[in-house]
């Protein structure tokens, strides 16, 4: 192999990156990643050499990790549902409870879906991993999906990864501005489903992990009023935006149940409920306006 390195395999070189990392499976991602190889093919080519590109790849990586750099920013990678994204310090890191909340904006739309393609937003859009899950699964001709958020930054990681899911993304749009307002006026009354993951963490929580609160955006984390104030803007503007019996669904942290459904019922949504994640807490909030 052209400029490899001393005559060092990729197994041995995933011997000693386990050892560095004390993490055999995040040893084994990092080689793959620095390789260019999926699973299947690193498996199948370990006794090739290391190129020096390759391993000055992998090097920068382990001393990103090794220093506190969470995985999936230092991969600029991640899997989600059906997807692979990119992801960055510009966008939170996906997580396995927001993968359960397009599971229940994708049963809602699917019971709805006709002859017309449905309207579905996903405010404050981040990576774009909500609304383009949805594209993605519910196929090009069912859905016209909005990607809406306030950061720039964001919008941009969320355009790299809708180029990323091809022709999935024929009916996405992209929005910038701030919650609902980033919407053009003559959707007012005219989305089927709006999915929102917004910034519900309180500014004084001491529940946050510190590499969460290092490295993450903090604009996607924390929300004043004990993490409540993106949520009830979000609600406010819902009975404005979505159609009759249309619905929303919002992930929430796991000790505002009670409050966000009494916020909804507030805000004019029937059939209310918190459902909860993977470990049995309250994790998402599902209403739908008066038919």
């Amino acid at each position: 192999m052209a400029d490899a390195t001393d005559n060092v395999s990729w197994r041995e070189m995933l011997a000693s990156t386990t050892q560095q990392l004390g993490n055999a499976q995040e040893a084994r991602w990092l080689c793959e990643h620095a390789s260019g190889m999926d699973s299947a093919e690193f498996s199948a080519e370990q006794d090739q050499f290391v190129t020096v590109a390759c391993a000055k790849s992998l090097h920068a990586m382990v001393q990103d990790r090794l220093s506190g750099v969470p995985l999936q920013y230092v991969m600029k990678r991640w899997a989600f549902r059906h997807l692979d994204i990119m992801v960055d310090k510009r966008v939170l890191i996906p997580r396995p409870e927001t993968e359960q909340v397009v599971q229940v904006a994708l049963d809602i739309a699917r019971t709805r879906l006709g002859k017309t393609p449905l309207q579905v937003v996903d405010l404050g859009t981040g990576s774009g991993v909500i609304g383009l899950s949805m594209a993605f699964e519910l196929g090009v001709d069912a859905a016209h999906v909005w990607l809406t958020d306030a950061s720039v930054d964001a919008l941009d990681v969320a355009r790299a990864n809708m180029i990323g899911i091809g022709r999935a993304a024929a009916n996405v749009r992209i929005a910038h501005g701030s919650w609902w307002n980033a919407l053009p006026q003559d959707l007012a009354g005219m989305i089927d489903i709006a999915i929102c993951n917004p910034p519900y963490i309180a500014h004084a929580s001491s529940e946050v992990a510190p590499d969460v609160h290092m490295y993450e955006p903090h604009s996607a984390l924390y929300a004043h009023d004990n993490g409540l104030a993106d949520l009830r803007t979000v609600l406010e503007g819902a009975s404005v935006w979505l159609k009759q019996s249309g619905s929303l669904v919002l992930e929430i942290g796991y000790q505002q149940g009670a409050e966000v459904l009494a916020m909804m019922t507030a805000s004019g949504f029937v059939d209310a409920e918190i459902k909860q994640d993977l470990s049995g807490r309250d994790r998402i909030a599902v209403g739908q306006l008066p038919g």
